[in-house]
């Protein structure tokens, strides 16, 4: 079980229209595929998507870390020495997203060596995760038209809503006509992405106050500590950190500070080592936790709901594992699918994922 050789192959799938949301847009998916090689012929897979808006990492960055950094460290350590590996991670500042595929794919070999499903080396809770889907910017009736494509075609009944533009009223106005062509009975929660500033979360969020929102997510930058603390005071729903608690020392900063009363782990940027971390430290204070999503690919997707289903906490509300269906195509032998608003682990050892060599090679962008 000894780490022989951890590759970076970088790869480009455009998405069939762009993601636009308050902190930038994305038109394609310029994802990394990573994969760990043992002595015994194993070979552990994990995707990592950069979001320089948002934690500065792009692909060259991701594979340079990688290649010249992360991969002589790991070398010769046992698929077992998980501790050591997230110590050696560790030794290098930032970079989440290739730290955490390198954990994953770790993972991934490790459970493919004992016979065994991630799911059930991390906690065994479920095997399935109800699903959200996020709706990207735009105008009211195109957002509605698609939450009820989705809701119709998937059985998906939960929605998250990214807001942050201005004035607040184009967001209300969208809020609001989702609601009133849904119904009460699909969840709405919204997400700024940072876009707007305290004040102005506030006066959206008494605009929306008749609308029965779940949650509402970074609506303004985690920087501003004192209008934050206020805004969360102000609030009658809970208050998602994301993008604001990328570690555990995050997690407590946030939450004793007044700033959030809940969080959302992404495996996509803690990895599974640093997602068990952040489940048990929200276990420990009492929070709700919504496993995210950081506009991953299906091999991402795979790992979020591995992650999701293995802890009675985040199986409890509906995870976002839709993105995928935005993409034109994707790396894996045999596409995930949605049934009833709900998305299965695969069977097989690992996270269940095999990627489609003839696909790779069509997609890889360094050939």
């Amino acid at each position: 079980m000894k780490i022989t050789r951890v590759e970076a192959i970088p790869f480009a799938i455009p998405y069939r229209k762009p993601l636009r949301f308050a902190s930038g847009e994305v038109h394609t998916a310029e994802h990394v595929l990573v994969r760990v090689h043992t002595d015994d012929g194993v070979t552990g897979v994990a995707e990592a998507p950069p979001r320089p808006f948002t934690y500065g990492e792009t692909q060259a960055g991701i594979m340079a870390v990688i290649e010249q950094i992360f991969a002589p460290q790991l070398l010769g350590l046992s698929l077992t020495d998980r501790e050591v590996v997230a110590a050696r991670l560790g030794r290098t500042v930032g970079n989440p997203a290739a730290k955490a595929a390198v954990d994953m794919a770790v993972w991934d070999a490790l459970g493919r060596t004992l016979d065994m499903r991630v799911t059930e080396l991390l906690g065994g809770y479920t095997d399935r995760m109800r699903v959200s889907h996020m709706l990207g910017f735009d105008e009211p009736a195109a957002m509605v038209a698609e939450a009820e494509r989705i809701r119709d075609e998937y059985g998906i009944t939960t929605f998250k809503v990214k807001v942050g533009r201005h004035p607040v009223e184009l967001d209300v106005a969208v809020v609001r006509a989702l609601r009133e062509a849904l119904g009460a009975e699909v969840e709405l929660y919204i997400d700024g992405n940072r876009g707007w500033t305290p004040t102005e979360s506030a006066a959206a969020m008494k605009q929306m106050a008749d609308l029965g929102l779940l949650f509402a997510e970074e609506l303004c930058p985690a920087d501003d500590v004192l209008g934050r603390r206020w805004l969360v005071s102000q609030l009658d729903v809970a208050f998602i950190a994301d993008e604001s608690v990328v570690t555990p020392a995050d997690v407590t900063r946030e939450i004793l500070g007044g700033s959030a009363t809940a969080i959302s782990i992404k495996v996509a940027r803690t990895g599974f080592t640093g997602s068990q971390r952040m489940h048990h430290l929200a276990e420990g204070l009492g929070l709700e936790i919504v496993m995210g999503n950081q506009i991953d690919g299906q091999l991402g997707t795979l790992c979020t709901v591995a992650f999701g289903s293995s802890y009675r906490l985040t199986a409890r509300r509906a995870g976002e594992l839709s993105n995928f269906l935005d993409m034109s195509d994707d790396l894996l032998t045999e596409p995930l699918t949605i049934h009833g608003g709900e998305l299965a682990i695969r069977p097989g050892p690992g996270v269940g994922a095999e990627v489609d060599p003839d696909k790779l090679e069509h997609y890889r962008q360094d050939r």
